[in-house]
């Protein structure tokens, strides 16, 4: 009689650990539901900005609760399933430093157009036709580029600058893969399954169960991480623009209208009463009153963006102002607006940093991002130095023991170098932290 009352006590504690797991998933399809009602975009959006909340026994958040749902696999659950292919030809060119010569490209091709026949891999093919072609020439003299020093010489022998351009593909295929797993754990997936294709160099397969938004991911995936450096505004010169902005938005009503003509005229009354009605709502909102939202609209209606965005205070560089994830969304709505493009100069461009900050906050932690103020020199509008300039990086430790990263540009890299850094002469040095946010946008 002992051994059957231990036993019922096991099955029923094994049933009470079952149905706490599958709880998850009902709490998980419960906010996706929710989601689905609201609309593609406007779901999208709810669920990112819940992903961190607690919203089960107080204790669990939408994402831990993503985590602990039972998995199901693609052929219950659905999903997609997606190879990637790292483009070895470009690598191989970016090696040889783009090179114009004859014998080069027409080797460059041939072996392009075989791959697409053969078994054989690019680097095998591209050698072949190489030596085919070159008549005796090494390979050396097209690869003894900045960005293969150290690794191959005028010296090197066409079975070493082989094996060097191999290993340099096969790093280009682990960092892609490494920034695939990241950009899919950072996007909330439940147990996906990511491998490199073993005898297909270069391809890497991805399964994801349970996605809703196939183009979302889609462009998740597909989109590059370009190291650039930009020139910045301080906020000194930002924030009076925000400020601008920021009235005049209240004055058309929260709507991106073409005409201001009404709006000029208004703009000052509009502030000046703001002033007024911010008082009295500070005092009111001060005694914690859930149910006085009307005080909470009329703040938002009078400080449309600063209601919900923090500008910094003081003379800082880059960085312009702060905001919770979840309200990114409506302060893109204003910054990127009609409006907006006809208050800022050209020059100026607001990006948000690439990782959310923790600045301690109990309400806040690992929610609240940066917006940047970086300045458009170049009529091209695109970054003044770019990544291909870098020869060689490491990370390393700076004179303070903080971690850093150690760079070498080629002789171009370092004359634009010179010249942005004369043109900044006497700004101070950004914080390692805003540097290091600043380099991954």
């Amino acid at each position: 009689m002992q051994n059957k009352g231990i036993v019922k006590f096991i099955a029923v504690l094994l049933i009470l650990v079952c149905c706490f797991y599958l709880s998850f998933s009902f709490v998980t399809r419960h906010y996706e539901s929710k989601a689905a009602a609201m609309g593609e975009e406007a779901g999208a959006e709810y669920l990112d900005s819940i992903n961190n909340e607690k919203v089960y026994m107080g204790i669990y958040s939408l994402k831990q609760c993503r985590e602990m749902e039972i998995g199901l696999g693609l052929d219950l659950k659905g999903g997609m399933n997606v190879i990637l292919e790292v483009s070895v030809p470009d690598v191989v060119d970016v090696l040889a430093d783009h090179k114009t010569d004859a014998t080069y490209k027409k080797a460059m091709e041939l072996a392009k157009k075989e791959e697409e026949t053969s078994q054989n891999d690019f680097i095998s093919l591209f050698v072949k036709y190489w030596k085919q072609e070159a008549k005796g020439r090494p390979l050396a003299a097209i690869f003894a580029t900045q960005q293969m020093k150290g690794k191959v010489s005028t010296s090197s022998t066409d079975s070493e600058v082989e094996n060097a351009l191999r290993a340099e593909v096969q790093s280009a295929v682990d960092n892609s893969f490494n920034v695939v797993r990241n950009r899919i754990d950072k996007f909330g997936v439940v147990q996906p399954n990511i491998q490199k294709l073993e005898g297909q160099s270069g391809r890497i397969m991805v399964e994801m169960p349970g996605i809703k938004e196939p183009e979302r991911v889609r462009k998740l995936l597909q989109g590059s991480a370009n190291l650039e450096f930009w020139e910045t505004y301080n906020s000194q010169e930002v924030t009076p623009l925000l400020s601008q902005l920021n009235q005049r938005w209240a004055a058309q009503g929260g709507v991106d209208v073409a005409d201001t003509t009404a709006v000029d005229s208004t703009a000052t009354a509009v502030a000046d009463s703001a002033k007024t009605a911010t008082g009295d709502l500070a005092a009111k909102l001060a005694k914690k009153d859930n149910k006085d939202t009307k005080a909470v609209e009329m703040a938002k209606k009078q400080n449309p963006l600063f209601s919900i965005f923090q500008p910094t205070q003081g003379n800082t560089l880059a960085v312009v102002g702060y905001a919770n994830a979840r309200d990114t969304a409506e302060i893109n709505k204003i910054i990127y607006s009609d409006l907006a493009s006809r208050i800022f100069p050209a020059e100026l461009k607001l990006r948000w940093g690439a990782k959310a900050e923790d600045f301690g906050g109990q309400n806040t932690k690992g929610d609240i991002f940066e917006l940047y103020a970086l300045k458009v020199t170049e009529p091209s509008g695109r970054a003044p130095l770019e990544g291909d300039v870098i020869t060689s990086s490491k990370d390393d430790f700076d004179q303070m023991g903080h971690p850093s990263v150690s760079m070498q540009m080629n002789s171009d890299g370092a004359r634009r170098w010179s010249q942005i850094t004369k043109q900044n002469i006497g700004l101070v040095t950004l914080p390692s932290k805003i540097l290091r946010t600043w380099l991954t946008l």
